[in-house]
């Protein structure tokens, strides 16, 4: 088993619906969970339907406040984004980050307020996964290539960079590319109740991460690990078919947790924190499925069974008010049993 690494999800929706938790006290946690020894640093993504501070700006200001975790998306909604201003935009964070980023990305959940976000932008929502795919293509080719040639159904790009023939080079990242981890969630709100549908997706979804990504990104069903495993078979298998290295791919899982002295009292606390963060998908879920609530002792044990399903990288997003007290007492007593030999 190979150590697993940790993220803190700095909750940059958290600042709107928490009177104790500003702007300003989201960028100090980015230098707390620095010191803490965490590996990286996240925030979110949502146009109007769940408002939070924009995430590229946010991430700017805490590539120039950190100097070593990594900074991320989790997960940005990219294909309601422009591809080339996003290529653009997400260059220039890793350039000043010193090549820190990871891109974090997903073609949004079927929600109701995400089809009124692509309507808001004049985009089809029914066709969201050949946009998010062709944007996924073009981004890959300006970030290592630098150029774009694409003659897709909704983008179509002729030899186009980001030179002039006055630079020194074309504009691009420090990572060629930076790291995009693309978001599978096939069973956020269907579970179990559609499988032969959910197996389509979950197949159309491997050969996506393998062909435009460097690593999965999952969320949301969190007592059930052997989905987590049959998924990655079929993701290790879409990797191997393509003849990519798995080595070459990271397998994260974005978990909600709150640790708390009881169960009962970590219960309490993300409780009416779901409700207000997430409030259409909080209604149809099972709160249970965001990850472990209760004791430090059943953090742990809920990362090690994640951990052997065949998790590398824990994003962990705390469901509380109390964000710098959730980040210190994980650093302090679910950390250190990930820290040895053969964790």
């Amino acid at each position: 088993m190979t150590n697993a690494k940790f993220g803190v999800n700095l909750n940059n929706r958290e600042p709107l619906i928490a009177p104790v938790y500003g702007l300003q006290d989201l960028l100090d946690l980015s230098t707390v969970a620095e010191e803490r020894g965490f590996d990286s640093v996240w925030v979110g993504d949502s146009l109007f339907s769940k408002p939070r501070w924009e995430p590229i700006n946010v991430l700017s200001a805490i590539s120039q406040r950190t100097k070593t975790v990594k900074l991320g998306t989790a997960c940005m909604v990219s294909g309601t984004r422009d591809p080339l201003y996003l290529a653009l935009e997400w260059a220039t964070l890793d350039a000043l980050s010193n090549g820190r980023t990871i891109l974090g990305t997903g073609m949004g959940n079927p929600e109701e307020g995400v089809r009124r976000e692509y309507e808001a932008v004049r985009l089809e929502f029914e066709k969201r996964a050949s946009i998010f795919e062709e944007g996924l293509d073009a981004l890959r080719q300006l970030w290592t290539t630098g150029k774009v040639d694409l003659d897709g159904q909704f983008y179509k790009y002729d030899n186009i960079s980001f030179y002039s023939g006055t630079e020194m080079k074309p504009l691009g990242p420090v990572q060629t590319p930076p790291p995009i981890w693309v978001v599978s969630n096939p069973r956020l709100t269907v579970g179990n109740k559609e499988e032969a549908r959910t197996e389509k997706v979950i197949s159309k979804a491997a050969r996506r991460i393998a062909k435009y990504g460097d690593g999965w990104m999952t969320c949301c069903r969190a007592r059930h690990p052997e989905e987590f495993s049959a998924q990655l078979a079929q993701v290790h298998d879409a990797i191997e078919e393509i003849g990519r290295d798995r080595s070459e791919f990271v397998m994260s899982y974005q978990v909600t947790m709150n640790i708390a002295d009881s169960r009962e009292e970590a219960h309490a606390g993300i409780n009416s924190y779901i409700s207000q963060y997430y409030p259409e998908l909080s209604k149809a879920m099972d709160l249970l499925e965001w990850g472990p609530i209760g004791t430090p002792d059943d953090v742990i044990e809920w990362l090690k069974t994640f951990q052997a399903a065949g998790v590398d990288y824990f994003i962990c997003r705390f469901g509380s008010l109390d964000q710098f007290g959730q980040v210190e007492r994980f650093a302090k007593e679910v950390l250190p049993a990930f820290s040895g030999p053969g964790n």
